[in-house]
């Protein structure tokens, strides 16, 4: 075997490099994107009942996928994904918008981003659990790793005062998240990922469709001021559907665990958000921590 050769067998193939970055940038613009989900809740907090929040971000966000199907000529998923696309909306349809809109009533923007670091702890487990991958014990590792840090930097440098009842509603939309992130994911290696996310929004109007008739009251024009449309409209266009398309992409492409870790950054992004759109405190131990999260996200791809 020649020397070339061995330098070939030896070195990741440039097409397989590609792809990785190609997953990492798009999985980072997702992450920023969604970044923005607790400020743009937090405006609509006074102006619409997290029902309302969740239920019209997510019909908007389907009556606006349907002309991507169109355009697109995407073909019918069959009964299987269909399944699966209804699994993945318990999470991303439903769970997280409305969950994420009910947190952001009782908490502060800076106190959600604590909760919302165990997402890709929680996006890695169901991957596993759902495609049957097994990470490796490294892998694991730095992962809880960087749970902890983000989240122990996060309690220190937030004000606590007991469990609120925001907390749970975060809980909550950490756990249904990562179930749908995952199964978003999953599907996403049998069709695009920008179809996934159409289809699972179409197939779920038929109840998103009565619901977000019966919650509209004729003063809901009256009490949305222009940020809070413009945060629904960002809730429903960027966050419940283009974010996705990424997403999705980048989860199929470099795996939901190894993906799923540059959720560790979101809370960095949304305290970058909140502090230019919603007058919080700036931190200059920030940074620095991000940079530890930047370190284990790059070990956790290498695990």
């Amino acid at each position: 075997m020649t020397h070339a050769t061995l330098a070939t067998s030896h070195s990741p193939q440039p097409d397989a490099r590609s792809q990785d970055t190609q997953a990492y940038l798009l999985g980072l613009v997702s992450v920023a994107a969604f970044a923005m989900t607790l400020p743009a809740a937090k405006l609509l907090a006074g102006e619409l009942s997290a029902l309302q929040v969740g239920f019209f971000r997510s019909v908007l966000a389907a009556l606006a996928a349907i002309p991507f199907l169109l355009l697109g000529r995407a073909k019918w998923p069959d009964r299987s994904q269909v399944k699966r696309m209804l699994l993945t909306s318990t999470g991303i349809v439903y769970g997280f918008p409305i969950l994420t809109a009910l947190g952001m009533q009782y908490v502060p923007v800076s106190h959600g981003g604590v909760v919302l670091a165990a997402l890709p702890l929680s996006t890695a487990i169901f991957g596993t659990l759902i495609t049957g991958t097994r990470p490796s014990a490294a892998f694991w590792s730095v992962s809880g790793l960087g749970f902890m840090v983000v989240a122990g930097y996060m309690v220190l440098t937030t004000s606590l005062s007991g469990l609120y009842l925001g907390d749970l509603a975060l809980l909550g939309a950490v756990l249904l998240a990562g179930f749908g992130y995952a199964q978003g994911g999953a599907l996403s290696k049998e069709l695009p990922g920008w179809q996934v996310m159409c289809w699972t929004l179409v197939v779920s109007l038929p109840v998103l469709l009565p619901a977000s008739l019966w919650l509209y009251t004729p003063t809901i024009p009256d009490q949305l001021s222009g940020q809070g449309l413009g945060a629904l409209l960002f809730l429903a266009l960027i966050n419940s559907l283009l974010g996705f398309f990424s997403w999705n992409r980048a989860l199929a492409l470099g795996g939901i665990q190894r993906i799923s870790q540059l959720q560790l950054l979101q809370p960095f992004f949304t305290f970058l958000f909140a502090i230019a759109l919603m007058g919080e405190n700036w931190n200059w131990g920030t940074p620095a921590v991000c940079a530890v999260v930047i370190l284990l996200v790059w070990l956790a791809k290498r695990c």
